[in-house]
C-alpha cells in the first residue's frame, strides 16, 4: 500500500519546544493487583499505568515512601504540545538525538503531548544533544543551568 510519500527520503526532523518539570522523579513498579497509593498522584507530574503484569508509577521522588523500591533521580521533560494524533514523528524527533548519544529514556504519552524522563546523570549530554538537534528548552532563561551543575 502506498503512503503517498517517497519512503527512500528521510523525514525532516521536527524542531520542538520542551520544558523541564521540577523534580526529581522516581519510577517504580508494584504488583499488578496493588491498589493505587495516594502518594502516586502528587506533584506537578505523575503517571499511573496498570497492565496485566504491573502497576507502574512515576511520581516525585520526595513523594515515594522509603520502603518502595524504585529507580530515582529522573528529570522530566514535557514536549510543548498539544499534538494531533495524526502528527507523525513527534516523539522520535525528540528521542532520536538522545539515542544517538547513548542516553536511556523513559517515555510517557498523554492525550495532548509526550513526556520524556532521563536520568539526572545524563543531564548535560541530554541538553546538549537536544540543543544540537534544534530543540528549544522553554522558557528561554538560564534556569536550565542548574540541571547540569
Amino acid at each position: 500500500m502506498s503512503t503517498g510519500r517517497d519512503d527512500r527520503q528521510p523525514r525532516k526532523r521536527i524542531r520542538l519546544r520542551f520544558s523541564c518539570i521540577p523534580g526529581p522523579f522516581a519510577v517504580c513498579r508494584l504488583p499488578a493487583d496493588a491498589p493505587v497509593p495516594e502518594w502516586a498522584a502528587t506533584g506537578p507530574f505523575a503517571s499511573v499505568t496498570r497492565t496485566a503484569d504491573e502497576l507502574s508509577i512515576v511520581c516525585l521522588a520526595d513523594s515515594l515512601p522509603a520502603d518502595v523500591r524504585s529507580e530515582q533521580h529522573w528529570m522530566c521533560f514535557k514536549l510543548e504540545g498539544p499534538f494531533a494524533f495524526t502528527q507523525v514523528g513527534i516523539l522520535a524527533s525528540f528521542i532520536n538525538p538522545l539515542v544517538e548519544n547513548g542516553v536511556p529514556i523513559f517515555a510517557i504519552s498523554t492525550y495532548d503531548t509526550d513526556y520524556v524522563l532521563v536520568s539526572e546523570e545524563y543531564a548535560a549530554i541530554t541538553l546538549q544533544a537536544l540543543q544540537d538537534a534544534g530543540h528549544e528548552l522553554w522558557p528561554k532563561d538560564e534556569s536550565w543551568r542548574k540541571l547540569v551543575e
